[in-house]
């Protein structure tokens, strides 16, 4: 089996443009790809991850990697997927987001030796002028056909900025550049990125010729992917500061029963056929399976020691009620009113929720546990000689913990 023939059985392809070209070029390690990154944080989140897994993929086929930051488009926004306009950010924290990024890419793509690059589309989009633009690049696209892009449609129902509008263009133009100073032949992306994709294609061959070697491919769940990395409190991170392995691990072990053997072929490195005999697994046997996903994941991302400390810290906290690496959360005495806290302020002061009315709910609804004993009370109060020492393991629902103590 080649590697594209593995992308398919993973469930990793949705769309191409010319398949037995691009199967004879991955397969051959004959690719020069590339997958643009927006960097609008100064972190990946768990929704790059179908985009970094298939850049590892690729490159031990022995195909060539370019991790394309936006660093030109990013000071415009991409409308895909957004029902708002992204803020513009400044070249400095570009920069530094840049820089970030390579950081945590560098545990899944080799950058040694030219066997992988790194690029910014700032270093040609500056660069160009509106009059050029115009002529050598506008006067290839149709409005009429941009208008009926999914990713320009859902916009313009709230209002799309010419700003915005120029974000195809510039996307194109990109692929044209990559494929000008890098020999860059094939593009990836997830399937909200299709229309911006093929507008780089055909901007080639009607530039330099129609047998002008360029070709697209899309990812099947690169855009559910992106929901992936989003909870009820926003991102979960691949830096350990903003999320700690423990709860990266806990993320993986809680997604949904029908979600985790196509998470596992999508994402993890394990053999097909190894997979396969997961197939038939259910009921507890699913258990298994998260357990193996967030391993493997978290082994990826943060290394197999702390992938190893996340799993059993896990796994203390179901049979012990007590995990020393779950999340903690640190109270003072100006937390207190009178040495106490009430069960509602503690578990906004702790983050487990935004609001006193949705701890209140949660206590009401019979989802919040303190040391495995469930708590009903809205008024239930502890006291700093509760929280001192080891502290308490507070628990709102199936999936969310923190430690509590006194600092």
């Amino acid at each position: 089996m080649g590697i594209y023939e593995e992308l398919q059985a993973r469930g990793l392809i949705a769309q191409v443009t010319d398949e037995e070209e691009i199967r004879d070029l991955i397969n051959n390690g004959k690719a020069v790809f590339y997958i643009g990154f927006d960097p609008t944080a100064d972190s990946l989140h768990v929704g790059h991850f179908m985009a970094l897994c298939l850049m590892k993929r690729l490159q031990e086929a022995g195909n060539k990697p370019i991790a394309l930051i936006g660093g030109g488009t990013a000071m415009v926004g991409d409308p895909s997927g957004r029902t708002d306009m992204r803020q513009m950010m400044t070249e400095e924290t570009i920069q530094h987001n840049c820089e970030c990024f390579k950081r945590q890419m560098s545990r899944f793509i080799d950058f040694s030796e030219g066997k992988a690059m790194m690029v910014n589309n700032a270093d040609w989009l500056k660069d160009l002028n509106y009059i050029e633009v115009l002529r050598e690049v506008g006067a290839h696209f149709s409005v009429n056909r941009m208008l009926t892009a999914e990713c320009y449609k859902q916009r313009m129902e709230r209002g799309l900025s010419f700003l915005e509008f120029n974000y195809m263009i510039m996307q194109s133009y990109d692929f044209y550049a990559l494929f000008q100073k890098y020999g860059c032949n094939l593009q990836f992306g997830g399937d909200d990125q299709w229309s911006n994709m093929l507008g780089g294609t055909e901007l080639i061959r009607r530039k330099l010729g129609k047998n002008a070697c360029a070709m697209t491919i899309t990812l099947l769940l690169n855009s559910e992917g992106n929901k992936m990395g989003k909870t009820q409190k926003g991102a979960v991170w691949l830096d350990p500061e903003k999320t700690s392995p423990f709860e990266f691990y806990q993320y993986w072990r809680n997604v949904a029963d029908a979600d985790v053997l196509k998470c596992i072929r999508m994402l993890t490195f394990l053999p097909l056929e190894e997979i396969d005999k997961m197939d038939s697994w259910e009921g507890a046997q699913l258990n298994q399976a998260k357990e193996i996903l967030a391993f493997e994941l978290t082994k990826m991302v943060h290394g197999e020691e702390e992938a190893q400390k996340a799993m059993d810290a896990a796994k203390a906290l179901f049979s012990q009620g007590a995990a020393a690496d779950m999340p903690c959360a640190e109270l003072t005495e100006a937390d207190l009113a009178d040495g106490k806290i009430d069960i509602l302020t503690m578990l906004v002061t702790s983050g487990l929720v935004s609001s006193k009315s949705d701890a209140r709910r949660a206590v009401t609804q019979g989802g919040v546990t303190v040391d495995g004993e469930k708590i009903g009370d809205i008024h239930a109060e502890f006291t700093a000689e509760d929280l001192s020492g080891e502290g308490i393991v507070l628990k709102k629902g199936k999936k969310n913990f923190r430690k509590v103590v006194m600092k």
